[in-house]
């Protein structure tokens, strides 16, 4: 695809359309429910009876899911994304094995160290991956900050022991997931009606201008190597064979 500015044919790169739909509802609707039902377990308002029902989750919408749209975000050269849910999905894999396996007597239960060792590096990951939602938009920011505080939370948790605290966990869990489902919603209603429904807090990002400069001007900064700028003759009339540039 090319266009004129000022006499001249500039080319201009055609993005090609991946045919793909965005994944990113699905992978964030996987991690809110699960999210959210695990820390409505760790608010105590639920019972060590529902663990079923929330290991399930974490296998297929938590981890599955995501692990899918991880997969989609790499098919639309999404970095971000990939990485994402890619790890959150299988975050939620390990989770599950860490509390199936010593049942099933493949491995012994974890201490209280090994388990806020892992949610030490989980936060950790999580943290440097919240600076990067600095250049995205404030309902992801909210999302990614929120979830920082829940694994740093869950790993003061384990070293205390407090159940208190773990409470106190479970309900930031509830407001980390609820945000994560409420940004899903927000990319499918808005995707579905074209326009912003449900605000996200879009970064509007300021571009340099670039002016385009006309034969025989230089533009500002240093010469450029194997420049020939062209110029004009007295009364305005450009000289195509001067090898000097600007007015005389």
């Amino acid at each position: 695809m090319s266009v004129a500015a000022y006499g001249r044919t500039v080319a201009v790169e055609k993005k090609e359309e991946t045919g793909l739909a965005n994944p990113a509802p699905l992978g964030l609707l996987g991690f809110g429910m699960t999210t959210v039902l695990l820390n409505i377990h760790n608010a105590g308002i639920i019972d060590a009876t529902s663990l079923g029902m929330i290991l399930a989750m974490g296998i297929f919408y938590g981890g599955l899911a995501q692990v899918i749209a991880g997969i989609m975000e790499f098919k639309k050269g999404n970095v971000f994304g990939a990485t994402a849910f890619s790890s959150y999905g299988l975050f939620w894999w390990s989770l599950v094995c860490l509390l199936l396996l010593p049942k099933m007597g493949y491995a012994d239960p974890v201490g209280k160290g090994g388990m806020a060792a892992y949610f030490f590096m989980w936060g950790l990951f999580t943290f440097c991956m919240y600076i990067s939602t600095l250049k995205k938009n404030r309902a992801l920011q909210t999302v990614f900050f929120t979830l920082f505080i829940l694994f740093f939370m869950l790993m003061i948790s384990e070293l205390s022991g407090s159940v208190a605290l773990l409470h106190l966990t479970g309900y930031e869990g509830i407001l980390c997931g609820a945000s994560a489902i409420y940004l899903a919603i927000a990319e499918v209603t808005n995707e579905t009606y074209g326009q912003e429904v449900l605000p996200i807090g879009k970064i509007k990002e300021v571009e340099e201008a670039r002016p385009e400069y006309p034969p025989g001007r230089m533009p500002p900064g240093p010469p450029v190597r194997g420049y020939r700028p062209t110029a004009p003759r007295f009364g305005g009339e450009e000289h195509p064979s001067s090898p000097y540039g600007g007015w005389r």
